[in-house]
């Protein structure tokens, strides 16, 4: 009697689907918690009778008037983050690229600053333009250094015009805040990361670019499995490299612009869950975006689940709590002898 052979590709195949079915709930359990968790606690049935049939108590006013718009600014943000990342690091073959690697981050962060500063900008909603103008500015500044000489717009050259780029934008936010104290202390609490009291307007004002980011990102997945393999190899493939370097780098500024400018700096998500989805699934794009998408939120929802009741009844903000629980991420990722990308 012969023996059976299992076929590798369907084998692959069913655990990435259980992988992804399995992100899919925690997702869920997610969403969930966010509502249900904070200074004051609500069981899972009120919180789905404020979401299914209204009602004008104190429960649903909470569910729907604070916890359901910081919910959805964290599906979107983490997203965009876990989206933005996972393409920076397939473009620029770097383990430990973030949204911040190219200056995108100190874009958003320089657009904030100036507008603060000489616009009078003083509202959350105000700063989604600006944020998201510098984040691009910023691109552009990158790729065009990049791109000048031999070679093109390399990896190598890619990440040593963002450091540039961004030790420029740093000087000059530190500049503009030294010199204006009623700046600094408005900047401080956009720049700690937070998805606390966003206004629902916020997240209508960044859903169509985070749609246009996607849809950039997911165009650019064959391109990205191509560019693993060299320039080289990804030419004899049949690919426009510099075609897949724009449309991806696009998606990614796009992405990283809106998620920075609706809750401020957000360190870690866009690290360390590409390197998650990797483990999980393998290298393939097109299977590592939707699970960056669907990781993406669980990291920042509970990271900011745990911010609020760490230090009861204040709360730590999101940002500070992804660095805090990205640090031994972080760590582990140094210490193993090899990490894919």
């Amino acid at each position: 009697m012969s023996a059976v052979v299992a076929d590798p590709r369907a084998a692959l195949l069913r655990r990435r689907t259980a992988w992804t079915a399995a992100a899919l709930l925690a997702l869920l359990l997610a969403v969930v918690l966010s509502l249900a968790v904070g200074s004051r606690q609500l069981a899972p049935s009120e919180v789905l009778g404020a979401l299914l049939h209204g009602g004008s108590g104190d429960a649903a006013q909470v569910v729907r008037d604070l916890r359901l718009p910081r919910t959805l600014i964290g599906l979107m943000v983490g997203a965009a983050l876990a989206l933005a990342g996972t393409v920076l690091q397939g473009l620029t073959r770097n383990p430990i690229a973030d949204p911040g690697i190219l200056g995108i981050s100190q874009g958003a962060a320089a657009g904030v600053v100036l507008a603060i500063a000489f616009a009078g900008v003083h509202t959350l909603v105000g700063y989604v333009w600006f944020a998201f103008a510098g984040a691009g500015l910023a691109a552009v500044a990158v790729y065009a250094i990049a791109s000048r000489g031999r070679g093109g717009a390399s990896p190598v050259k890619l990440a040593l015009a963002g450091a540039a780029v961004n030790a420029l934008l740093v000087s000059v936010i530190h500049s503009v805040l030294t010199t204006d104290a009623a700046t600094l202390d408005e900047f401080r609490f956009w720049n700690v990361g937070s998805i606390a009291n966003r206004d629902p307007e916020v997240a209508a004002r960044i859903l169509p670019f985070l749609l246009v980011g996607a849809v950039l990102v997911v165009a650019s997945a064959r391109g990205l499995d191509a560019l693993a393999l060299g320039d080289d190899v990804a030419r004899g493939l049949g690919r426009n490299i510099a075609a897949v370097r724009i449309v991806g780098g696009l998606g990614a500024t796009v992405l990283t612009g809106a998620g920075v400018a609706a809750a401020g700096p957000i360190a870690f998500v866009g690290l360390a869950v590409p390197h998650i989805a990797r483990a999980l699934l393998g290298t393939d794009h097109r299977w590592l975006l939707p699970m960056a998408a669907l990781l993406g939120p669980v990291m920042l929802l509970l990271s900011d689940v745990v911010g609020r009741i760490v230090f009861p009844p204040s709360e730590v903000p999101a940002g500070v709590t992804t660095a805090l629980l990205g640090v031994p991420f972080l760590v582990a990722l140094v210490r193993r002898k090899a990490v894919a990308v």
